[in-house]
């Protein structure tokens, strides 16, 4: 679904990604480690069209993709490490309206069970985002991303600031992601989760895709290793 052909960004004289070559399949949840400065985000913002590439491939869906444009953004979702949305508004009037700007409308029982599959309580449904913790504000941001149907979905330090609880239950939210055939490519920080969420796990290192491997290879501990050797 998500693939990267020689990709590489310039930015003056810093090279902020280098040649990669990066495939993530349906179902599948790839987890990007690295320090700052490694090219995750760089990597997710090229995805994104935030940033165009200084040369090499996009492909979404086995279409190159070479400038922001609608076939992008039907496939792909985003989840930041802070999930911009409406304070102001309702969980489940954030929700229409993003759905609606995705092109979908949907009677308000389909997006309450939208917000209730992402495991936000029914009490919550119609309460201001201004009062949501990061982890409601998370569940949120899964419920748009199902409800436009995104094949990929994109996320940057999304358990950052989240307890034991909330990372527990979001990530949970993303092994269901992968069981529905969703893409998923994750930047993160958190070793240990990158174990337990992901399926295929990346280590970067100045621009480029030092180690890739399966998960179910390695435990936190060697990875940890392996971490610390490569960066």
């Amino acid at each position: 679904m998500l693939k990267a052909v020689s990709l590489s960004k310039q930015y003056s004289s810093h090279l902020a990604l280098d040649q990669l070559n990066l495939e993530v399949k349906a179902g599948e949840i790839f987890c990007l480690l690295g320090q700052n400065g490694a090219g995750k985000t760089t990597t997710i913002n090229l995805f994104l069209g935030f940033i165009t590439p200084t040369s090499g491939q996009i492909l979404i869906n086995n279409t190159e993709i070479t400038a922001d444009s609608a076939e992008r953004r039907k496939h792909l979702a985003y989840i930041p490490e802070v999930v911009m949305l409406y304070g102001n508004l309702t969980a489940v009037e954030n929700l229409d309206y993003f759905s609606r700007l995705a092109g979908f409308s949907y009677q308000k029982e389909q997006l309450t069970a939208f917000l209730s599959q992402c495991g936000l309580q029914k009490e919550a449904h119609y309460k201001n985002l201004a009062g949501f913790s990061k982890g409601m504000r998370q569940k949120v941001g899964i419920a748009i991303a199902l409800a436009k149907d995104a094949e990929v979905i994109l996320m940057d330090e999304p358990t950052s600031g989240l307890d034991p609880k909330a990372t527990n239950e979001f990530t949970a939210l993303v092994k269901e992601l992968g069981q529905q055939g969703k893409s998923v490519l994750m930047a993160t920080h958190d070793i240990f989760n990158a174990v337990n969420v992901g399926t295929d796990i990346g280590i970067m290192r100045k621009g480029q895709l030092i180690h890739t491997l399966k998960a179910a290879d390695i435990n936190a501990s060697d990875l940890q290793e392996l971490y610390l050797q490569t960066i």
